[in-house]
Order: C-alpha cells, then sequence, then structure tokens
C-alpha cells in the first residue's frame, strides 16, 4: 500500500470541505424566470450531453437541482423582509403563473321560484342607493342596518288604528309580525334548496282558522287532560263527554318486587312448551286457514271456467247467465243426469244439456266421422 503524503490528505479535506460549502454564486447562461408567489423557477438552458453521459444521472440532476434551488434562494431573499416573533418572513407577491384548480369549478346554483319568475316576465333587478332621505331627522341615512332611516324600533310611542281593539299591545303585535316575516324567509329558503337538489318538498300545511273545528278541540281537550301528572287519571269528565277513541293500549308491566309466583309460573309453561316434542297446533288458526284457501281455490275456479262463444257458448243449454241454466255437461247417454253442477245456488243447474254421450254396448263408433245432429 502507497503511503498518502500531508499534502494530499489536506487537499483531499479542502475538496470535501468546498463540495459541502458551495458557494452561493451560480452562473447560468441563460436566467431563470421566477414566480415568487407560486414558488416557481423555470430554467430554460439546455443539458448538457456531454456531463449528463459522463456522470452517472443522479449525481447530475442532484447537482443541477442544488443550482437551480439557491438560484431560486437567492431570488426569494431579495424580496421585503419582516420580524414576527422572533421568525424573518419575506413577503411575496401575487402570483403570475395561472395553475389549474385541484378540484372542479362549483356548479352554478339553481335558481330561486322568484327569479325564474322575474326571468320569464322579464323583470330586471334594479340595485338600490345606500342611502335615503329620513323625512323625521330631515338628513340623509342609512336603508338599512344600525341608524337607518324610518327606524320603527326607536318609536316610543305607535298611534292605534281606527279599527284596531284598544287593549292590544301594537309594539307585541309589530313584534309578532317580524318573527312571522323572519320565519316565512327561512322556510322559503329551506324550499329554494329542497328545489335545487330535487328533494319532496312538504305542502303549505293547514292554514291557521279564526275558530277551531269540533274535532280539533276535542283533540284539544284530550291532550290537556292526558298532559297532567296522574296522565288524565284523576280529571273530571263533562256530563255528555265521550271516551277519547284511538288512545291506544296501555302497557301493564309485572311488578318488580313483591311475589313472583305468577313469573314462575309463566317461565315454567314457556319451558315446558319449548321442551315438548309433540306439535302444538292452533285449532282455531288452521281451521281459517283451509278455510281461506277453500274460498281462494273456489274463486280461482269460477274465474277459469268456460266463456261464452256466440249466442250459445261452450256448452249448449239454455241459462240465464254465469253457470246457471240448462245446460252443463249432462247428457242422454254417457254424461247423463239433469245438469253436472247441480244443487241450489252457486253453479247449479237443471235441464239436459246436448251431446253424443257414449254410446251403448255393442255399437262402435268410428273416431274419425263427424257426429251428426240429433
Amino acid at each position: 500500500m502507497a503511503a498518502c503524503s500531508i499534502e494530499d490528505v489536506l487537499a483531499k479535506a479542502e475538496k470535501d470541505e468546498a463540495e459541502r460549502l458551495k458557494s452561493i454564486t451560480v452562473q447560468k447562461e441563460l436566467d431563470l424566470e421566477f414566480d415568487t408567489g407560486n414558488l416557481l423557477a423555470f430554467d430554460k438552458n439546455r443539458v448538457d450531453v456531454r456531463d449528463f453521459k459522463s456522470t452517472s444521472k443522479e449525481e447530475f440532476l442532484r447537482s443541477l437541482a442544488r443550482d437551480n434551488t439557491q438560484l431560486f434562494i437567492n431570488e426569494v431573499w431579495k424580496r421585503p423582509t419582516e420580524r414576527i416573533e422572533d421568525v424573518i418572513v419575506v413577503k411575496l407577491p401575487e402570483a403570475t403563473t395561472p395553475l389549474p384548480r385541484e378540484k372542479p369549478p362549483p356548479k352554478p346554483k339553481a335558481p330561486t321560484k322568484w327569479e325564474e319568475f322575474a326571468k320569464l316576465k322579464g323583470i330586471q333587478k334594479k340595485k338600490k342607493t345606500n342611502l335615503v332621505w329620513d323625512e323625521v331627522h330631515k338628513e340623509w341615512k342609512r336603508r338599512w342596518g344600525y341608524q337607518r332611516a324610518k327606524d320603527d324600533t326607536k318609536e316610543w310611542l305607535i298611534e292605534v288604528p281606527v279599527n284596531a281593539d284598544p287593549n292590544e299591545d301594537q309594539f307585541a303585535k309589530r313584534n309578532n309580525a317580524k318573527k312571522e316575516r323572519v320565519a316565512k324567509n327561512e322556510f322559503n329558503r329551506l324550499k329554494n334548496i329542497a328545489r335545487a337538489q330535487k328533494l319532496p318538498t312538504p305542502g303549505g300545511g293547514l292554514v291557521p282558522t279564526a275558530q277551531q273545528s269540533k274535532a280539533e278541540l276535542t283533540q284539544a281537550i284530550n291532550v290537556a287532560k292526558a298532559s297532567t301528572a296522574s296522565a288524565g287519571k284523576f280529571q273530571e269528565s263533562l256530563p255528555k263527554e265521550k271516551a277519547p277513541r284511538n288512545t291506544g293500549k296501555k302497557r301493564k308491566f309485572q311488578p318488580l318486587i313483591g311475589d313472583f309466583t305468577d313469573e314462575r309460573q309463566k317461565q315454567l309453561d314457556i319451558l315446558k312448551v319449548l321442551g315438548s316434542k309433540k306439535p302444538r297446533i292452533d285449532m282455531t288458526k288452521a281451521v281459517n286457514k283451509q278455510m281461506r284457501e277453500d274460498d281462494r281455490e273456489s274463486a280461482s275456479n269460477a274465474r277459469k271456467g268456460p266463456g261464452k262463444k256466440g249466442r250459445k257458448g261452450n256448452m249448449p243449454g239454455k241459462g240465464r247467465g254465469g253457470f246457471k241454466g240448462k245446460g252443463g255437461f249432462s247428457g242422454k247417454e254417457g254424461f247423463s243426469g239433469k245438469g253436472g253442477f247441480s244443487g241450489k245456488g252457486g253453479f247449479s243447474g237443471k235441464g239436459k244439456g246436448r251431446g253424443r254421450g257414449k254410446p251403448p254396448k255393442g255399437q262402435q263408433q268410428n273416431p274419425r266421422s263427424k257426429p251428426g245432429k240429433r
């Protein structure tokens, strides 16, 4: 191993120190373009192909990024600075490079009901002035807000109208009217939002009337009675007052303390039923189910019954309608008898129908021959 001289060691140390502490001055053929508002720097210098191929790509890109970053930092510190809580900060200018949005632009708001009406009628919105003339104070005042003109909240006296009740509080009436206007505006705003999102909006609801109906008064009385601490148990009733209907069934709970014999017996009965292998059948329920199935089957057969063809229908014979009348499946031979579905009502019918029936013994009928009329 060759011995290293002191000069070589010192030269290497100086080189490493110079590499670690590079100069803040960087020379470029073309100056970089900066947009300090967006913290951007654009390098338009061409890449030296020889340096790129002679060194590794990582080293070349790291050196290029270091030089450009140094130039950008130098440009940033040319801006005015200020101290905020022992920290020096730079005031950045307005951005000059338009950048795309991170999210899509917001959709335009859906027009309200009044805006649609105004557009349909061609009503133009007129801008009002902020100042109006106040006749009381003889000066110009704001139209809205603090110290506005015609501020009714500052009045200490209100004239009672001619047709109004003299004992009515006009201040309370004015406050109630304002509350109603505010509530109406809020309701209309929510309706516009629901219309924009295509949600079902409720109707106008019940309009308050001056006089309540009998049903409303009865409901109010029942609610007032049940609103006491005893749930209306000790409330007296009028002489001819009817008991309220559809009040619901009151639940009865078992006592938490005391004798538990009934509770024990109920639990034993449940365990006995669960442990029994014999199926438990509710005869009343089973009979009702069977009757419903029979009725359903009878109705289905009635709907699928033979219809009418021409004047006489599928089943020759006379009748007044439905399955009632003469005819049916009866015949002189074979299906002999007075009507197939005989009986009183329902599918009953009298009379003999026309048909070939079954030939007597000893006579063979040609299956291809067409039957003639008798």
